[in-house]
C-alpha cells in the first residue's frame, strides 16, 4: 500500500470500491423491488365469485392455463392405474361429478351477482374428464381444464355420495377460481424477493431467514385462504347439485380421524386444520342450504357410496 510522506496508510483507494459495490447492490434491490410492484400492481384483477382482488399474470391467458392443466393430467394418467371406467365406483363417481358440473355456471353467477359483477365464464371452455384412480390416498384433485380423478383411498373416508361430492366440488373450486394461475403468479413474485435477497449481499442464513417469514407471514396464509374459498364453493356447488351439505362435518371429522387426528400447526400447514373447516362450513350451512332450496331440481338420486 502506498505511504503518504508523513508515514500514515492511504486508504481512501481501499474503501472507495466496497462503497461503490454497497450502493450498487442498493440500486438493484431498489430496482427489483419496484419491479416486484409493478408485476404485483399491474397483474391484479377481481375475481367475481369472491368479490376480491387477486393476483393472475396478465399473461397467462385460459388456454394456456388449460394446456398446462391437461399437461399435468397425461402426466398423471400416465403414472397412475385408473379403475375400470365400467366398474360401479367409476359409474357413481362420474355421476357426481355430472351433478356437480352442470350447476357451475349457476353458481359462478350467483355468486357474481351478490358481489355486483358479472361472470367470467371461466370454465365455459374446460373439457371435463374425471377418472377413479387406484391409490390409498384420501384425496381427489381437478385441474385447469376441467380434468379430475378420484382416488379409490377417499371412498371408505366419504362412505357416501353426499361427503364425497363436497370433496370433487371443492376441488372444482379450485379450478373455478384460478387458483393454479394465482399461485404461478405468487411464484414470480417470490422469484423475484429472492434474486433481491442474494443480490442484497445477505448470506445463505440470513436468505433461509428472510425466505422462512416470508413462508410463514404470506406464502402459508394464501394457501390456507385458497383453501377455505374453496370449501365455501365447493360447499355451495353440492348443495345446489341437490347433494346434502351437512355432510361436510361429519366428512372432517372422519378425515380427522383417518389421519390419526396428528397434523401439523395451523400456522405452519397450508390447509386450516379440520377444526377450522368444520367451524367455517358450520358458518356456511345456512347459505348453502338456501342454494339448495334454489337451484336443487330433484331431491333424490343421493345414492349412498359406502365401501
Amino acid at each position: 500500500m502506498r505511504q503518504d510522506p508523513f508515514g500514515r496508510d492511504d486508504r481512501r483507494q481501499s474503501t472507495r470500491p466496497p462503497r461503490r459495490r454497497f450502493g450498487m447492490r442498493i440500486v438493484i434491490v431498489a430496482l427489483f423491488a419496484a419491479y416486484g410492484a409493478y408485476y404485483y400492481f399491474s397483474n391484479r384483477t377481481v375475481d367475481p365469485v369472491t368479490g376480491e382482488k387477486v393476483l393472475i399474470d396478465r399473461s397467462l391467458d385460459i388456454e394456456d392455463e388449460k394446456s398446462l392443466g391437461l399437461q399435468a393430467y397425461q402426466e398423471i394418467m400416465g403414472q397412475e392405474r385408473p379403475v375400470d371406467p365400467d366398474s360401479e365406483v367409476a359409474k357413481e363417481v362420474r355421476l357426481i361429478a355430472e351433478r356437480l358440473i352442470a350447476k357451475v355456471d349457476a353458481v359462478e353467477a350467483e355468486l357474481a351477482r351478490e358481489h355486483g359483477l358479472e361472470p367470467t365464464r371461466f370454465s365455459e371452455t374446460f373439457d371435463w374428464e374425471v377418472n377413479v384412480l387406484e391409490s390409498d390416498q384420501a384425496n381427489a384433485f381437478c385441474l385447469p381444464g376441467g380434468k379430475m380423478a378420484v382416488y379409490t383411498g377417499l371412498l371408505p373416508v366419504a362412505q357416501n355420495s353426499d361427503a364425497l361430492a363436497v370433496v370433487m366440488g371443492h376441488e372444482i373450486a379450485h379450478a373455478l377460481l384460478r387458483h393454479g394461475a394465482q399461485r404461478m403468479a405468487q411464484q414470480r413474485l417470490t422469484q423475484i424477493g429472492q434474486m433481491a435477497g442474494s443480490l442484497s449481499g445477505m448470506d445463505p442464513q440470513q436468505q433461509q431467514m428472510a425466505m422462512a417469514a416470508m413462508g410463514y407471514g404470506y406464502l402459508l396464509p394464501y394457501a390456507r385462504k385458497h383453501e377455505t374459498e374453496a370449501d365455501n364453493v365447493g360447499l355451495l356447488l353440492a348443495a345446489a347439485a341437490c347433494f346434502d351439505p351437512h355432510q361436510a362435518v361429519p366428512l372432517w371429522e372422519r378425515m380427522s380421524a383417518a389421519s390419526g387426528g396428528q397434523s401439523q400447526p395451523e400456522f405452519a400447514s397450508t390447509h386450516p386444520n379440520p377444526g377450522t373447516r368444520i367451524q367455517t362450513l358450520e358458518g356456511l350451512m345456512p347459505k348453502a342450504m338456501e342454494y339448495r332450496a334454489k337451484f336443487c331440481e330433484d331431491a333424490g338420486g343421493e345414492a349412498a357410496l359406502a365401501r
